[in-house]
């Protein structure tokens, strides 16, 4: 028997409103939970995993595996796949990502797109479910979102059995940053100082623009013309707004770009290689 509350009415109350969750409404108004206590079979929402029979719920992968990356005012599409398992084979599932120390005090959260799951059989017993879930930084997004995240999980079989995971996968959403560079002057004497400029910005979800970043480690890379591989030059750390400024000397022709390996909260990013003509 399918015991389920409607998810469609739910769906879209929540969809605009389920990320950006003011700290002082994350008990029974938090939406993500509102949101879980409402499709979960027994109406409530544990602090901790439930099963009821055999249904697992494994193989969880968001976003190819690979860190969300939001920027600061394109929509981001998040693809979430599971593999859900039971003796009698499986009914539906659906899935929440969230943001905080615990589900039901997140501060932060997505629902999916879907009124549940697109699940597809495999056998019998198995099924590989999806969601999509789109996150729109102009309305979603708090910057202190950005950082570690956590899928919330659950599938029920076709006897009615069913598993509900509060963390079942942790995953990195990230901030978008840019680099640019350029590499003066052009063309240049060999032995001459080259001056390598440029700045390191990133996504500020809470004024929709790209701001710069300070203090940061980045790295003066250089492409020899007609090969395909960078190698570390130099080390410097981005200035006031994020500026770079660093001097080499000029020996060959070829290329010279910025890199940023990234943090938690703000993705890595490398500059376009700008082109010196040494004669």
């Amino acid at each position: 028997m399918r015991i389920r509350a409607s998810v469609a009415v739910v769906t879209g109350a929540l969809a605009l409103s389920a990320l950006a969750v003011p700290a002082a409404q994350a008990d029974s108004s938090n939406p993500v939970s509102s949101f879980a206590k409402s499709v979960q079979p027994n109406g409530a929402v544990g602090a901790t995993d439930f099963v009821d029979g055999d249904t697992t719920i494994s193989n969880v992968v968001v976003n190819g595996g690979k860190a969300v990356v939001v920027g600061a005012t394109a929509k981001k599409t998040v693809t979430v796949s599971f593999t859900a398992k039971d003796d009698s084979g499986i009914e539906w599932g659906t899935a929440i990502l969230w943001h905080g120390s615990t589900f039901e005090t997140a501060d932060g959260g997505a629902v999916p797109n879907e009124e549940e799951a697109v699940c597809t059989t495999v056998n019998a017993t198995t099924s590989t479910c999806k969601h999509t879930f789109t996150i729109d930084p102009r309305v979603d997004l708090l910057n202190k979102f950005a950082g570690g995240w956590k899928v919330w999980a659950l599938a029920q079989g076709k006897d009615a059995d069913y598993v509900q995971k509060d963390n079942v996968k942790g995953f990195s959403l990230q901030r978008a940053s840019q680099l640019t560079v350029n590499a003066a002057p052009e063309p240049v004497a060999k032995g001459k100082t080259i001056t390598v400029t440029g700045k390191l910005t990133r996504a500020d979800w809470e004024t929709n623009k790209n701001v710069g970043v300070s203090g940061q480690s980045v790295v003066l890379q250089f492409r020899k013309a007609g090969t395909t591989t960078y190698t570390n030059v130099k080390g410097i750390k981005s200035a006031s707004g994020g500026a770079l400024k660093t001097t080499v000397k000029a020996s060959v022709d070829g290329y010279y770009r910025f890199s940023y390996a990234g943090i938690a909260s703000t993705a890595a990013v490398s500059a376009t290689g700008d082109y010196v003509d040494v004669r």
